[in-house]
């Protein structure tokens, strides 16, 4: 390689890293996240480029490689429901982690006396890439229903977990002190499926109400494992770009903990999940709902001169953003300020409500964030809740033995009027009943949320 070819290689990846860095900022706002991505894609491009002429690989199979991967993308792409995004984004960070992990293995076969700092670079990417890709495969299958989204326990859990972790720094000192050694590769398979059980143990006791600040949380890790496996192939750029994503992660992870006011360790070892069962039959809720019918709620509607949607999981079942954005159009038009308000932790991933909406085009000034909407909530005619549970639960707010006592939510129930579309008085995924549905105040419009909204534009279309 001569010195100019490397010299415009290490030129792509420093542009490379700078669009990465100059794409995660412009996600921070709605109205530009999609020239975040296309920046953020063009900045993988170069650092793919070259990499390649820094490696001399064979370009044929690498191009190979890259068109297998772009026709799975698109299919995913164009068949993957917004509703399934949650866990595509589960499944795509596991497996960022078994790329790190893999490549770990890799490179202890090519390079098993390396020095140590290139063994520990090793371990460390098996270890964190085994975590998030195990943990990331549960998260999935929770996400998916493919399993129990509820929390699983088991005697001794904490301890079995704790004696796992202890299991793999032994190992892991063992193995950094002789990584040549001839019992080495049977230590190094044992840290392999140690983590990826360690994984599996981690994610299994975490409930689907907590799915955001997990998949933050692995998100993260792939990130680091990535930055690690950078460290073992000396390329520059995926050490940077590994953490920036481990970063971006944590930072996302603290913001979501403080969401749901809770600490990491408590969403970890499920906290609330525990306080859920043990509260059992006291968090029922005491009262009667009041139901409407479309054509009651029509007048309701066309009456206000200012409502509030807060949009919840149940939005993106029923597929209901289009339809909330063309009620929201007519009701501006009808006179009313429309504002959207969204939580933190609506939905299964960290901004799950602001990608529906956006695929809505749903303007981000209408977009209002739950610090900015609770001052003027008690002056709000109408907060209309689609498939929203427990970020608009007051039980947070006034019932001190509730499991999600002191977790900020929408004070949707400081409204004139409260109409909630939702199928029926089931529990949020977090299983802790709603007294909202049983105020004064609150009409309960039962039904499939995209099917109730259509029939209100209807009756708005026929005035």
């Amino acid at each position: 390689m001569t010195d100019y070819t490397e010299v415009l290689i290490n030129f792509g990846y420093i542009v490379a890293s700078v669009l990465f860095i100059i794409g995660i900022k412009m996600l921070g706002r709605p109205e530009r996240a999609q020239r975040g991505n296309m920046v953020s894609a063009l900045g993988m491009l170069i650092a793919v480029v070259s990499a390649l002429f820094e490696c001399c690989l064979s370009f044929s199979l690498v191009i190979a490689g890259m068109v297998v991967g772009a026709f799975i993308g698109v299919i995913a792409a164009r068949r993957v429901k917004m509703t399934s995004m949650p866990q595509m984004v589960a499944i795509l960070n596991g497996f960022g982690g078994l790329a790190s992990l893999l490549v770990g293995w890799e490179n202890y076969h090519s390079m098993p006396e390396s020095n140590l700092f290139i063994t520990i670079a090793i371990l460390l990417a098996v270890l964190i890439g085994g975590v998030a890709f195990s943990g990331s495969v549960i998260a999935y299958g929770k996400l998916s229903e493919r399993l129990s989204g509820k929390p699983i326990f088991f005697y001794s859990q904490q301890i079995v977990n704790g004696t796992i972790i202890i299991a793999i720094l032994l190992c892991g000192a063992i193995f950094a002190y002789h990584p040549a050694a001839s019992f080495s590769y049977v230590i190094f398979i044992v840290i392999i499926c140690l983590s990826l059980i360690l994984g599996v143990l981690g994610v299994i006791p975490i409930g689907g109400a907590d799915m955001p600040v997990v998949i933050a949380l692995l998100n993260s890790y792939s990130g680091l494992a990535a930055s690690a496996a950078g460290f073992i192939i000396l390329n520059n750029v995926l050490i940077v770009a590994g953490a920036l994503v481990g970063a971006s992660g944590l930072v996302l992870t603290g913001i979501m903990c403080k969401a749901m006011n809770r600490s990491l360790a408590n969403v970890l070892f499920g906290g609330l999940q525990a306080a859920v069962n043990a509260a059992g039959a006291e968090q029922q809720v005491q009262g009667e709902p009041h139901p409407i019918s479309p054509q009651d709620a029509y007048f309701i509607l066309e009456a206000a001169r200012s409502v509030v949607f807060v949009p919840g999981y149940g939005m993106a079942v029923a597929q209901a953003q289009h339809a909330v954005r063309e009620l929201g159009d007519i009701l501006e038009n009808n006179g009313a300020e429309v504002r959207y308000a969204i939580h933190p932790v609506a939905g299964r991933m960290p901004g799950h409500m602001n990608v529906l909406l956006a695929e809505a085009n749903v303007l981000y000034e209408q977009l209002a964030e739950m610090d900015d909407v609770n001052p003027i909530m008690e002056a709000i005619d109408v907060c209309v809740v689609i498939g929203a549970n427990d970020v608009v639960n007051p039980a947070a707010r006034e019932i001190a033995s509730s499991p999600i006592y002191g977790m900020p939510v929408i004070n949707a129930d400081k409204a004139k009027t409260v109409m909630v579309l939702k199928r029926s008085m089931a529990a949020g995924f977090a299983g802790v009943d709603n007294p909202l549905f049983v105020r004064q105040n609150t009409r309960m419009l039962f039904g499939d949320a995209k099917a109730s909204l259509q029939q209100l534009i209807s009756e708005f279309k026929e005035a």
